[in-house]
């Protein structure tokens, strides 16, 4: 049965990523797009979605009542919520009125809030192994003494919300930091983490109620455009390896089980972990996203399809059709190449680099 779906943030890499995916799987399903932004690339692609809308912000009072009328009108029977600061909206509306505007999945309002924000994720990960020494500064307190007592140069810096490197960079010393915050003076609050030297590793796992049912990783080994930022970071990979290591997503699962237990909440949804080793090659966590990541699309293309067992999830009501596979071993060692403007390539080997000298 042909149904109506909603992709929220369509001009971002990763809604569109998710609508391509849909398109593929469901040539017959009616795809609406939105985003606040009239010049989203997502509402300009040929055949990405069937209609468009410009959309309020998140946080705007009229935000919901439009969004209501989208759901009413177009009869849209559940929503993919990318944007995070919009799932975190989403998760506020539930807790005021039992029910969201139509079927989503995602998690709850508290583990949501707690890993946007990497200051407060920071704190409640504090003294475990699962994250780097970590501190929260702000323009108006940028704790000098701390950073370099606490933390040591080289250091870490990026802004406490946002993805994609945001504010990112190596700080060598003191006065290399004073600059940075004078140049990112627009950015209220960074966290200063110890300097990581290890792999960029990252996966993306899926949780219903509690239960961890299935997650794949890859690695993060060059990023498109990097000489485009200090930090040689930009948050999208040029080029990445899908990586058969268990212990990856057993220890993202243990953090997830930290945090559950912290909270006294149960993971739901999907979550995407960004992870560094360090020195040792012991993993340490970046970031935690609380929703598709950007590789989702291309995962989705190498056996491992969040997208599509999220349609399964909210088309249920349940997750009883989902393949329990916690740690998903792919069938070939696939590499893939991104850039600016192209689909991504999947190969099948690294191999082929040599062979072409």
């Amino acid at each position: 049965m042909s149904k109506t779906i909603l992709i929220t943030g369509i001009g971002g890499l990763t809604p569109r990523s998710i609508a391509k995916i849909v398109r593929e799987n469901h040539p017959d399903y009616k795809i609406i797009g939105c985003d606040i932004d009239k010049k989203a690339v997502g509402f300009f692609m040929k055949g990405l979605v069937d209609e468009y809308f410009v959309c309020p912000r998140c946080t705007a009072d009229h935000y919901f009542p439009w969004l209501e009328e989208l759901v009413e009108k177009y009869q849209i029977d559940y929503a993919f919520v990318q944007p995070e600061a919009e799932i975190v909206e989403w998760a506020d509306y539930y807790e005021k009125n039992g029910k969201y505007p139509c079927p989503v999945f995602m998690g709850d309002k508290l583990l949501s809030e707690s890993l946007r924000d990497k200051s407060i994720m920071a704190d409640l990960l504090k003294g475990t192994k699962f994250i780097p020494k970590t501190i929260k500064v702000t323009q108006d307190n940028p704790r000098f003494e701390d950073v370099e007592k606490e933390i040591g140069f080289p250091c870490w810096i990026r802004a406490t919300e946002g993805t994609g490197g945001l504010g990112s960079l190596r700080l060598d010393d003191l006065s290399s930091y004073k600059s940075w915050l004078f140049i990112n003076a627009r950015i209220p609050e960074f966290t200063v983490s110890e300097f990581l030297t290890g792999r960029h590793l990252a996966n993306q796992m899926l949780y219903y109620n509690g239960e961890y049912v299935k997650g794949a990783a890859l690695e993060c080994a060059e990023y498109v455009m990097a000489n485009t930022a200090p930090s040689h970071v930009t948050g999208n990979t040029h080029f990445g390896r899908f990586l058969n290591e268990n212990r990856i997503n057993a220890f993202c699962d243990e953090c997830i089980k930290y945090l559950e237990k912290k909270l006294n909440t149960k993971a739901h949804g999907i979550l995407s972990f960004d992870l560094k080793e360090d020195s040792n090659g012991d993993l340490k966590v970046t970031e935690v996203n609380i929703r598709h990541m950007a590789y989702t699309g291309v995962m989705a293309h190498v056996g491992f399809d969040l997208i599509e067992d999220t349609i399964r999830i909210m088309e249920d009501g349940n997750c009883d059709n989902v393949a329990r596979d916690p740690y998903h071993q792919y069938d070939k060692p696939y590499v893939f190449l991104r850039d600016v403007d192209v689909e991504p390539i999947i190969l099948e080997s690294e191999s082929i680099f040599d062979e072409r000298g």
